[in-house]
C-alpha cells in the first residue's frame, strides 16, 4: 500500500484498510417540519435500523431563539421525521425547520 489507512486487529490481522467499505449516503434531501406535532416518512428500500442511520443539519438562516430541531428515526425501509420531540409531544415545542436530511448505510 503506497498510501492509505490500515488498522490491525490484537492478532495481526488487518481489519479495515483502503478497500474497506464502511458507509455510504444513500439519500440526502431537504425536509421541512410541519408546525404540528406530526411526522414525515421518507422511503428509503433496504434501510433498516441495524444498518443505518440518519440525521438532519440545519440549512439557510437558522434562528436559535425560535427555530427547532428536526428528529429522525430509522424504520423498516424508511425514516421518520419528526416536527416535534418524540416520545413528549404534549410538551415539546413544534417546528416547521428546513433541513437536510442526510441517510447513510453502513456495512
Amino acid at each position: 500500500m503506497s498510501f492509505g489507512l490500515k488498522i490491525w486487529d490484537e492478532n495481526g490481522n488487518v481489519t479495515l484498510d483502503e478497500t474497506s467499505f464502511t458507509m455510504r449516503v444513500v439519500y440526502s434531501g431537504v425536509v421541512k417540519g410541519t408546525n404540528s406535532a406530526n411526522y414525515q416518512t421518507i422511503s428509503v428500500p433496504g434501510l433498516t435500523p441495524t444498518n443505518g442511520a440518519a440525521f438532519v443539519v440545519p440549512i439557510g438562516s437558522y434562528n436559535v431563539g425560535t427555530d427547532m430541531q428536526l428528529e429522525t428515526e430509522v424504520i423498516a425501509n424508511a425514516v421518520r421525521i419528526y416536527s416535534f420531540i418524540r416520545g413528549r409531544a404534549q410538551y415539546s415545542s413544534t417546528t416547521s425547520s428546513t433541513m437536510r436530511l442526510i441517510v447513510i448505510r453502513i456495512s
